[in-house]
Order: structure tokens, then C-alpha cells, then sequence
């Protein structure tokens, strides 16, 4: 499956944009490779997960970083979360590490008694922000990870009787370690769902992992000064970028095609939803986006469905873990493939 977007361009699938649409979209794409530039000063050597991370920001969803400890996870939503800019400074940021003895009022926040009004006044909860880093989520109970569900689909926390508003721009960064490690909870299936991706970041090169090691002091210092490159106003300029990228009815059919098969596989157990479907093809525009694309291509499609599907899926066995999606998604890239050369 070809890593090489810029140099896609299946004929069969391209959209010709208007002028105003054209100086729209340089705008944005010059402000995305900033942002990609200026998390790339701390983070080395992970650019595509930085870029995935900026998809799910961009389609208005939330990531899962899964890994070991010490892989960069909670420096990476830190960064992304400084580079952003809101009226008052940075973008409000907040971090909970998650712990077994965590409750969902320290997530949501409580009412308190008010000596001085004679009631009760409602005190705002660290989801109250704009960036959240949810550290090691899978160490909390099951109760206060399902305190999440309804601030990450829709937007807005319910206590008793009322319902507050979370800010437009609200997402949520969740690092977990790998789930035989000890100590840990599974995610529930619904709260998996939430995450548009669950990606990892791996070890770097050994290039790069040396070449961190003599700079580690530099890199160090920007991380202490990240600088805001864009505010926040701009995410969601991209963000309705995202929803006029024009994508070709043939991937909307791989798309079809794709989810129905995780269902129908005989190594899979539980396939992907309609919901997961839509998220794919909100991720699918807005990594068009970021690749200076007002339109969608097959390369796309083989570089997202895997991140965007395999956490909402339970397999079988391994072997059909690590390679029924990558022979399913194969298949209709391959299809697509016939269909250009038909052109």
C-alpha cells in the first residue's frame, strides 16, 4: 500500500476546486505544517503519528496513544496542547492521571455548599477545557471511565438535572499502557468507540534515537518553550475545510464494503458499526487536508482504516488481530486499483 500521497493523483477520484476554495485551503494547509513542525522541534522521529493525531483533531474526534511507558505519549499531548493558542494565552489544558482510586466527580466536577449564598454552586471538573490529557486511562475503573462516554460524543456534561456545554474545541488525548501490563483495566467496547484512533508510537530508528540522546538538552528546551502557532479559531477554520473535501462515490463504496467485511469475516467476532464507518470517512477528509488534498485517494484509505477500525473490533486469535483488517482493506484498495486502470 503506497505511503506516497503527494504523488497520488488517480484521475478517477480528483476534484477541481474553485479559486476561492484553492486560497482557502493553502491557508490552511500552510498552518497545518506549521503546527507538524513545531511539535516535530520536541517529538523526533514520529511524524505520522503526529500527523494522525492532528486527523482526529481536525475531524472533531479523540485519539488512544497505547504504548510503553516512556515513548513520548504524555509529552506529545502536551505540546500539541501548547502549540495552540485560545484568548488567554495556550489553549486550556488539562491533565488527570487516572488511578484505581479515581471517582467520576473528580472528572466532572461537584456541587459545594456556599456559605455566603446559602446553596449549592457547581464546581467545574478538569473535562471543563479544551485539550485533555486522560493519563493512563486503563488504570481507572470501568465507573469512571464511562464518566467520558458523554463529553466525548456529544459535547457536554449532564449532572442531576442540567447540562453544561463543553467549549467547541474539546479533545481528548487518552494514553493507556498495554493491557497484560498490571494493574490495568480494559476499555469497554463503548468507550473505545469514542476514539476515532488508537495508534502507537514505537521505538524511533536507532538514528534517531541517538541523534535524541546528543540533543536531549535542546530538545528539552523546546519542550519548556513551545511557542502557540496557531489558535484555536484556526482548528476550527480547518475543521469546515475538512467537511467541503470532496470524496469520489467509489471510496464511499470501499468504505461500505470494508465495514460490512469485518462483519462477515470468519476471523473476526465483532465488526464495525455504522458509527465506526462514519468516522472513517470524517478521518479520511480531514487527512486530505493535511495533505494538501481537496479530495480523498486510495492511499488514504490504506493508511487510516487500520488505525480508525482494529480497536473496534475483537478478533478471534492473533494472527487474525494482525492481519484480518490489512487483507480486507487490501482487497478494495486493490479493487480501486482496477477501477483507475479501467480510466
Amino acid at each position: 500500500m503506497s505511503q506516497d500521497l503527494e504523488n497520488s493523483n488517480p484521475e478517477h477520484l480528483k476534484y477541481v476546486p474553485s479559486t476561492n476554495e484553492t486560497i482557502s485551503s493553502d491557508r490552511a494547509r500552510q498552518d497545518i505544517d506549521v503546527l507538524i513542525d513545531n511539535i516535530g522541534k520536541v517529538i523526533k522521529g514520529h511524524r505520522e503519528q503526529i500527523i494522525q493525531i492532528i486527523t482526529c483533531l481536525i475531524a472533531k474526534g479523540h485519539i488512544l496513544l497505547e504504548d510503553n511507558p516512556g515513548s513520548g505519549k504524555t509529552v506529545m499531548a502536551k505540546t500539541l496542547a501548547y502549540s495552540l493558542s485560545g484568548q488567554k494565552g495556550h489553549s486550556d489544558f488539562k491533565r488527570v492521571q487516572f488511578t484505581p482510586d479515581l471517582l467520576p466527580m473528580d472528572l466532572l466536577g461537584t456541587h459545594m455548599y456556599d456559605e455566603g449564598n446559602k446553596d449549592f454552586i457547581f464546581k467545574e471538573g478538569p473535562l471543563f477545557c479544551n485539550i485533555l490529557l486522560a493519563d493512563e486511562i486503563n488504570r481507572a475503573s470501568p465507573k469512571v471511565q464511562s464518566a467520558l462516554l458523554e463529553c466525548m460524543a456529544e459535547n457536554q456534561i449532564s449532572i442531576g438535572d442540567k447540562t453544561y456545554k463543553l467549549d467547541d474545541l474539546f479533545f481528548v488525548i487518552a494514553t493507556q499502557n498495554p493491557i497484560e501490563m498490571e494493574g490495568t483495566y480494559p476499555l469497554p467496547n463503548a468507550q473505545l468507540d469514542r476514539f476515532f484512533m488508537k495508534i502507537t508510537f514505537g521505538y524511533v530508528s536507532e538514528e534517531v534515537e541517538l541523534g535524541i540522546y546528543k540533543k536531549q538538552l535542546e530538545i528539552q528546551r523546546s519542550q519548556d518553550a513551545v511557542e502557540a502557532v496557531l489558535k484555536m479559531k484556526d482548528i476550527l477554520m480547518l475543521r469546515s475545510k475538512a467537511e467541503e473535501v470532496h470524496v469520489d462515490e467509489e471510496i464511499i463504496i470501499s468504505i461500505n464494503n470494508i465495514v460490512r467485511k469485518t462483519r462477515e469475516h470468519s476471523g473476526i467476532i465483532l465488526g464495525a458499526s455504522i458509527r465506526a464507518g462514519i468516522i472513517l470517512l470524517k478521518c479520511l477528509r480531514a487527512y486530505a487536508v493535511i495533505h494538501k488534498r481537496h479530495y480523498v485517494v486510495e492511499d488514504d484509505l490504506a493508511s487510516l482504516a487500520r488505525p480508525v477500525l482494529q480497536h473496534r473490533l475483537l478478533f478471534k486469535s492473533l494472527s487474525d488481530e494482525k492481519n484480518a483488517v490489512n487483507n480486507i482493506v487490501k482487497t478494495e484498495i486493490d479493487r480501486l486499483s482496477r477501477l483507475n486502470l479501467k480510466k
